[in-house]
């Protein structure tokens, strides 16, 4: 990339989320260039090359990543693929942004974390909701002590995608930006081969990211369980955390709010000054403090809204070089795969199982 050129972007699995959210954002953009993508099926291939004006079309992501002058990778494609996708990139040393969950399995995790440290690149997580601005000063006082030693972190989130892990016709809508141009592959979400878990590694691979990226805590040991009432991945997780350090935590998830419906994600920061509520349903970010010094911010009733276009606009200026402020880092993922990977062997083992 020269001064005057676009930066050259590749997309590693065009499907439901990539072209409802990352494509829109970067096809406006006249300093990138969409050079490669790459997906099974010729026709659905072929389609996203001509309605977002790729360069290079192929099935094969290891030609894409052979493309002259790359120099970021989108990761988009099935949970269990995320690591081979994502370290083939970062081999080649380009910057990448890898969909979440970051991986599978928390050894692999730690291999992308590293790799991306090694080769001095950029390993973004689409973390929407940490591009909105109160989640940003709640990150900004958090780094500044404001509830003094952390003792207690409870996590919850809930979501609107039962038919999705069910593996049925995906009834809900919004959060993305822009319009679909596919429907959601039901074994990508419901088979558990595929996935590589449920609700935890879907969708509490946000909740626990933010968390952990809030806090900068690390998980030792989990207890967990879950519940699979009408699928054959997990709808429901309740995680009990031991920390490194001496905190504890709890986090729990449900992926079976009625379609449509806000998610809900509420975060609470208990500590040895004070407490911090973030709720992003809520639109509340507040600071409670054993000294008066209390804080509230004044939000917009949508202000909790998650932000998809967020992550892909920060990973655009970070190839571009107009910012290399990463707000979702691959180690805030890393950390939450590794309590997840612990709490579902966790539940196999049927005890408590250190990270």
């Amino acid at each position: 990339m020269t001064e005057s050129s676009p930066a050259k972007i590749g997309l590693i699995g065009a499907g439901w989320w990539a072209t409802a959210n990352h494509l829109p954002v970067l096809a406006k953009r006249d300093d990138i260039e969409l050079a490669s993508v790459c997906r099974l099926g010729v026709d659905e291939l072929l389609q996203v090359k001509n309605e977002f004006g790729f360069t290079h079309a192929t099935e094969n992501y290891r030609e894409l990543l052979e493309t002259p002058g790359l120099i970021g990778v989108i990761v988009a494609s099935p949970h269990t693929l995320h690591f081979e996708h994502a370290m083939a990139a970062l081999n080649k040393g380009y910057h990448v942004m890898c969909e979440k969950p970051l991986t599978t399995r928390a050894t692999e995790a730690r291999e992308l974390v590293s790799e991306a440290e090694r080769r001095g690149v950029q390993l973004v997580i689409p973390y929407g909701w940490h591009y909105s601005k109160f989640i940003q000063e709640a990150k900004r006082r958090m780094d500044q002590k404001c509830v003094g030693e952390i003792e207690y972190v409870m996590c919850h989130m809930a979501s609107p995608i039962r038919s999705l892990l069910e593996g049925k016709q995906f009834l809900s809508t919004g959060g993305g930006a822009g319009d679909n141009m596919f429907e959601p592959e039901a074994d990508t979400w419901a088979d558990p081969e595929v996935a590589g878990g449920g609700y935890a590694l879907a969708q509490m691979s946000h909740s626990a990211g933010l968390a952990f990226w809030l806090t900068g805590l690390e998980a030792q040991s989990v207890v967990a369980l879950t519940s699979s009432p009408t699928s054959r991945v997990e709808l429901y997780d309740a995680f009990s955390v031991n920390f490194k350090g001496g905190a504890i935590g709890s986090f729990s998830g449900a992926g079976a709010l009625p379609d449509n419906q806000q998610f809900q994600l509420d975060v609470r920061i208990y500590g040895s000054e004070g407490v911090m509520t973030v709720d992003c349903d809520r639109a509340r970010l507040e600071i409670l403090r054993h000294d008066g010094d209390n804080f509230s911010m004044k939000l917009d009733p949508d202000a909790g809204e998650y932000f998809g276009g967020g992550p892909t606009t920060n990973f655009a200026d970070i190839v571009t070089r107009k910012n290399d402020m990463n707000w979702a880092p691959g180690w805030a993922g890393m950390r939450a795969i590794e309590m997840i990977d612990a709490a579902y062997r966790s539940v196999k083992l049927g005890r408590l199982v250190t990270v």
